[in-house]
């Protein structure tokens, strides 16, 4: 189970699928990171992401371009994802992210408040692999 935390958390990009109410899915490139044996992702609180997890907590990850095309033969993994919004436990995993992803996090993060006019409240989508 580890290794496949680990070797998801060492991916740049993931295609993380959330499922619809009707049970569709939705997938979308995101940034990623390891706590403990959990992997997480950070997103808009506002998100439909987050708000689809919030409805049906189980996800499906697997490594992907940054456009979210996720590579040929490359192996899905199954999870339940919990949203999380602790402001120091959001606050703590997004630190991961930006020493992660460094100059890039500081740049997708100064566009977004220069667009948003603002700085988005964020949570965590906190994943534990399925059995």
């Amino acid at each position: 189970m580890t290794d496949a935390v680990s070797a998801l958390a060492a991916e740049k990009f993931v295609s993380l699928t959330t499922f619809k109410k009707d049970g569709s899915a939705v997938a979308a490139p995101m940034w990623i990171g390891k706590d403990d044996d959990h992997l997480f992702f950070w997103t808009p609180a506002d998100s439909w992401k987050a708000k689809r997890a919030r409805n049906n907590p189980q996800v499906i990850m697997a490594p992907s371009s940054r456009s979210g095309k996720v590579r040929q033969g490359a192996v899905q993994v199954h999870g339940e994802a919990e949203v999380i919004t602790d402001a120091a436990t959001v606050e703590r995993l997004a630190g991961l992210i930006r020493r992660k992803y460094g100059f890039e996090f500081t740049i997708v993060t100064f566009l977004e408040r220069l667009l948003a006019r603002s700085r988005k409240p964020r949570v965590i989508l906190r994943v534990a692999l399925a059995d």
